[in-house]
């Protein structure tokens, strides 16, 4: 096997890899951003936080898994986008924690105050991660601001109309992903307010995508590639697809459908992110000729060689283990057993 053909397989891994991460990291951050407003009393708390307490710490070994790979394979990208996206990713890694210290302690003490501040400290990371995640792949797929020195970020390359689209629709999306699952895994009160919010998220969600699309194409080089491949468009199109074909389970009340079509719609849409940037790892925007390629990118042939066997045989066990566990945690939780975290 070539070096060029174990450097694009590892690319092709490093976006499969954040492409599921995103996926499992919808519903569950989602969850935690609707957790003040459907949840009325500490029963339904509890069933939140059920319906994700067992889930949501193995889907973030695919983040840890994305930053390793990063790392490993292409470490001239991770150094480069760690310190050019410094400040985000730090505000990321923040999130991440008040996230996952607001589900762990929120119910630790009986003070209102407490559960209070524990309560906003997960709305507020979960929100946060979402947002920060799609500022950052809208940052991406624009590209990056460069001189003869290379690559650089600015304040309008992060915040600006492109970006807070990208990160305000990949927060809709887990929206959506999270009233669909919250549907599915709890009955009751909470069940009937995720289901009537579903409903109304999905147009929302639908046109947010549609415009991102849209945004995309017409102020971002990231789709000129697929003129020369138009094979390559049916990726948008099919997330485009598959949120629209979301919204007849939804209806129906049909909730696994809906779910899984969710889920294809978030996956394919960085699919498409990540096909568009292709060569490119790090893209520069106005001159194309100082884009970190993944050739440029990559470790040795021996690293890369060594990784991929080391992934043929760790992947598939890490995936049959959360199938196994999805499996386990598959019941419905009501108020009465619902056991919190």
């Amino acid at each position: 096997m070539s070096y060029e053909t174990l450097t694009i397989i590892w690319f092709s891994i490093w976006g499969l890899i954040w492409a599921i991460y995103f996926v499992l990291e919808g519903y569950t951050a989602g969850t935690g951003i609707l957790f003040p407003f459907l949840a009325k009393k500490e029963e339904e708390q509890r069933q939140l936080q059920e319906s994700i307490g067992p889930f949501w710490g193995s889907n973030e070994v695919w983040l840890i898994t994305a930053g390793g790979v990063t790392f490993a394979a292409f470490p001239e990208t991770y150094g480069t986008m760690f310190s050019t996206f410094y400040i985000p990713l730090y505000l990321i890694l923040f999130a991440l924690f008040f996230r996952a210290t607001g589900l762990e302690f929120m119910h630790k003490s009986n003070s209102s105050l407490w559960k209070q501040s524990w309560k906003w400290a997960f709305f507020s990371g979960s929100l946060l991660i979402p947002f920060l995640f799609g500022l950052t792949f809208s940052a991406l797929f624009r590209g990056l601001s460069s001189n003869e020195h290379g690559l650089y970020i600015t304040f309008s390359d992060v915040i600006n109309a492109y970006g807070i689209l990208g990160g305000s629709t990949f927060v809709l999306l887990s929206l959506l992903s999270s009233a669909i699952w919250i549907s599915i895994k709890t009955e009751g009160a909470v069940q009937k307010r995720a289901t009537l919010l579903a409903k109304k998220i999905w147009p929302i969600s639908s046109g947010f995508l549609s415009l991102f699309f849209i945004a995309t194409t017409n102020q971002t080089s990231l789709f000129n590639s697929f003129a020369n491949e138009p094979v390559l468009w049916l990726i948008p199109g099919f997330t485009l697809l598959f949120i629209l074909f979301a919204g007849i389970p939804i209806v129906y009340n049909k909730w696994g459908m809906g779910f899984s079509f969710v889920s294809l719609s978030i996956f394919t849409l960085f699919a498409a992110g990540f096909t568009g940037m292709f060569p490119n790892m790090l893209p520069a925007r106005m001159n194309s000729s100082f884009s970190l390629t993944l050739y440029e990118a990559a470790g040795s042939e021996l690293n890369l060689t060594i990784m991929l066997w080391i992934t043929f045989f760790i992947v598939p066990v890490v995936i049959l283990y959360q199938i196994w566990m999805y499996r386990i945690f598959r019941g419905k939780i009501t108020e009465k057993n619902a056991r919190g975290y």
